[in-house]
């Protein structure tokens, strides 16, 4: 308050002071409030901070943004089962075959003997190939194998198995033996067990035929270029029962462990009637 009998100019001075004190402070209200306003307009909210994205820790399945459907795999090559050979005869119709087999002998000695050979004639692109052939249990009797020409008059060949023979898949090698095959000629062949010499009647025979072909242009060259594992199967399809044979068991014989040379050799041999032979 201004009091009365003051100079007028001494109050026209204080009270100009008073205004411009009253003009600062009504500037800081204004200013004041109008901050608070800014700040509590929903217009000017605090933007969100960015999430950065990270990878899923271990144990924890990521979400996809979009799911989209995944080819199947593939299965491991060591699941897929194992390729069979596939035989097919020989379309001329050749006479003779397999003869005798099946389950033979009397009390212990009883046993299932058979040529490793199809029910037809069987063919060969070698001069000197093997021959197999199979017993189901060991035995002491005497086993000779015969080679014999169409004539039968001579045997081309007699070899007396030494004793005792063991059970499962026997071999003959002609090589062995310097025995040589004419092309064209079906020979038989017979694995004989031996009860009595002294009656030979009493023989436990089997056997089969085998014929020498000379081979196919189309068949060398594929065997020129093939794989070992590969050969057992031109052979078969080619129609070579005898060297299809020897190959796979020669695979067999170098592997013995490796079960898809034997699965090989038990599918081949069921395709000719020999299942019962087994691996």
């Amino acid at each position: 308050m201004i009091g009365q009998g003051a100079d007028p100019g001494s109050r026209s001075v204080q009270l100009r002071r008073t205004s411009m004190r009253s003009s600062k402070m009504a500037g800081v209200i204004f200013f004041s409030g109008l901050a608070a306003l800014i700040a509590a307009s929903p217009g000017r909210a605090q933007e969100p901070k960015q999430t950065e994205q990270t990878q899923p820790s271990q144990g924890q399945k990521a979400t996809p943004a979009a799911p989209r459907e995944e080819p199947e795999p593939q299965a491991q090559a060591s699941t897929a089962p194992a390729a069979l050979p596939t035989y097919r005869p020989p379309l001329r119709g050749a006479p003779g075959g397999r003869v005798g087999g099946g389950t033979r002998g009397t009390g212990r000695e009883v046993f299932l003997l058979s040529a490793l050979a199809p029910d037809h004639t069987g063919l060969t692109v070698h001069e000197q190939p093997t021959l197999y052939w199979f017993i189901s249990r060991p035995t002491t009797f005497p086993v000779e194998l015969t080679v014999v020409d169409p004539q039968g008059t001579q045997p081309v060949l007699e070899v007396k198995i030494p004793s005792p023979v063991q059970a499962g898949v026997h071999r003959l090698r002609l090589a062995d033996h310097g025995v040589r095959l004419a092309p064209g000629v079906a020979y038989r062949w017979y694995v004989a067990v031996v009860p009595d010499p002294d009656r030979r009647s009493r023989d436990i025979l089997a056997g089969g035929a085998i014929e020498r072909v000379d081979i196919p242009d189309e068949l060398r060259k594929k065997l020129a270029q093939a794989e070992t594992g590969a050969v057992p199967f031109l052979y078969a399809q080619a129609g070579m029962w005898y060297d299809a044979l020897a190959a796979i068991s020669e695979l067999v014989e170098a592997e013995p462990n490796e079960p898809a040379f034997r699965q090989q050799r038990t599918a081949l041999l069921a395709q000719v009637g020999l299942a019962e032979i087994g691996q």
